[in-house]
């Protein structure tokens, strides 16, 4: 039992590409759980060393009006070393959200800034200059992308697509920010 429960906390805190098959042990978790948990890792880079920061991807309107990405560290300097925890951050509510297979957005502006986790199936982001981002589960970015004030919506300038990605359907968990 011991061996076992040493097993999980060795996965839960050391990168999970490093760990070797035959020292994994099974989980009771479901096959999307375990998806998420080993996305959730490798995006975090958990490793044996405490982690000090999360890295917020955010999804913003530059002073162009033009939708961009940029990073931003979030601090964890709350909780103990096995359970680094940021300040307790502002949400007024969540939404659950099903893409089927196929679907595609039009260009358009978040209208309240929000998170976004990818739960399961990918998402991409396209934006105005070409660039396009991929989210897969257990990833995620903040929508700041708002249009600016006063401005009418121009689609040839402002905002991003989404679209899901692949055979599975999009499943997304938003929090309003």
């Amino acid at each position: 039992m011991l061996t076992r429960i040493m097993g999980r906390w060795r996965l839960l805190f050391t990168n999970v590409t490093e760990v070797p098959q035959s020292q994994e042990t099974p989980c009771p978790r479901s096959n999307l759980a375990n998806r998420l948990h080993s996305s959730a890792c490798k995006m975090l880079h958990f490793s044996e060393a405490p982690l000090s920061t999360f890295t917020k991807v955010i999804l913003y309107t530059d002073t162009d009006g033009r939708a961009k990405f940029r990073q931003e560290e979030i601090v964890l300097s709350e909780g103990t070393p096995q359970s680094m925890l940021s300040k307790l951050l502002p949400s007024s509510g969540y939404q659950m959200r099903h893409s089927p297979v196929g679907f595609r957005s039009a260009f358009h502006c978040t209208t309240i800034t929000q998170f976004v986790f990818i739960l399961s199936g990918e998402m991409e982001i396209g934006l105005q200059d070409g660039t396009l981002r991929s989210f897969k589960p257990g990833e995620h970015f903040y929508s700041a992308d708002l249009l600016p004030e006063g401005t009418a919506f121009d689609a040839s300038i402002h905002g991003h697509w989404s679209r899901q990605v692949g055979n599975i359907p999009l499943v997304t968990l938003f929090v309003r920010g």
